[in-house]
């Protein structure tokens, strides 16, 4: 599938491996394109993009992680034995009131992942789906920050909502999924007290047909968010975007259009092709 939103993973300098293994790791998954700081791939049908960002202050954590939805458990033992080298479990593999077989890990990259029993059908065939966890600082805010992506996508569905019916995290979400842009999340507030909440080792690019939409998703997540660089920026509930025209790579052909978009914050499509 040709994604609208795609999952950003940010590296120091080895985005090309981690990207390979995962599409090992993967069924209908390999490299579509590569350059010293991108690299595109497809994993199990889902397309990706892994960062040469360099060193960073943030590390990836929990607070997004992948849920895939497996059909029969060898699958799942598959990935999670390939998955499990060198990285940490979260929640072992077992039964759980949500799946007959589910494990929740991270891998040695320090990306987590959720590998759950289930049918393809009920997240719509798209085999690999972001959840976001509403942790720490964002706490209880997972039906508000769903409310808002519903504001601001004109391309919006809900499957539901699932709450915590008792406990501390009464009333809050425990699940939801929904749609946008014709790609599939979910979302939940966390089931625990956490220490740490969005960074932007895994953002998401937004692509846009034209400056209208780059201007529009960009007011709305920094009226209350903030901007940040070369397209970043952090909505009002922490989650990074990187809000870019859909034909970016055609209008960084040269180096001063890359220049160019070094000094930016919003993407101006007129400036890169001016420059």
């Amino acid at each position: 599938m040709e994604n609208k939103i795609i999952p950003s993973l940010w590296f120091e300098k080895n985005a090309d491996e981690a990207l390979r293994f995962y599409a090992s790791v993967f069924q209908d998954s390999g490299i579509i394109q590569e350059t010293p700081m991108v690299v595109t791939a497809k994993l199990a049908g889902v397309q990706f993009i892994g960062i040469n960002g360099g060193p960073a202050e943030f590390t990836p954590n929990p607070s997004i992680s992948f849920m895939v939805t497996c059909e029969t458990r060898e699958e799942i033992d598959a990935i999670w034995e390939q998955l499990e080298e060198n990285g940490k479990v979260y929640m072992a593999l077992d039964s759980y009131p949500w799946s007959s077989y589910y494990g929740w890990i991270g891998d040695k990259y320090g990306f987590t992942w959720q590998l759950s029993l289930g049918k393809l059908a009920d997240v719509h065939n798209q085999r690999i789906v972001p959840t976001l966890m509403f942790s720490d600082i964002q706490q209880g805010k997972c039906e508000e920050a769903v409310e808002f992506y519903q504001s601001v996508f004109g391309d919006f569905k809900s499957d539901g909502i699932m709450r915590y019916e008792e406990g501390d995290f009464k009333g809050q979400v425990v699940h939801t999924q929904f749609i946008l842009n014709d790609f599939l999340l979910s979302a939940m507030d966390s089931g625990v007290v956490q220490d740490f909440t969005f960074n932007e080792a895994v953002s998401f690019t937004l692509l846009c047909k034209n400056q209208q939409e780059i201007d529009h998703y960009w007011n709305a997540f920094t009226i209350d968010g903030r901007e940040v660089e070369c397209g970043w920026c952090q909505d009002p509930y922490g989650v990074f975007w990187q809000v870019v025209p859909s034909h970016i790579n055609e209008l960084l052909g040269t180096e001063k259009a890359f220049s160019a978009l070094m000094k930016m914050k919003k993407i101006v499509i007129e400036d890169l092709k001016n420059a």
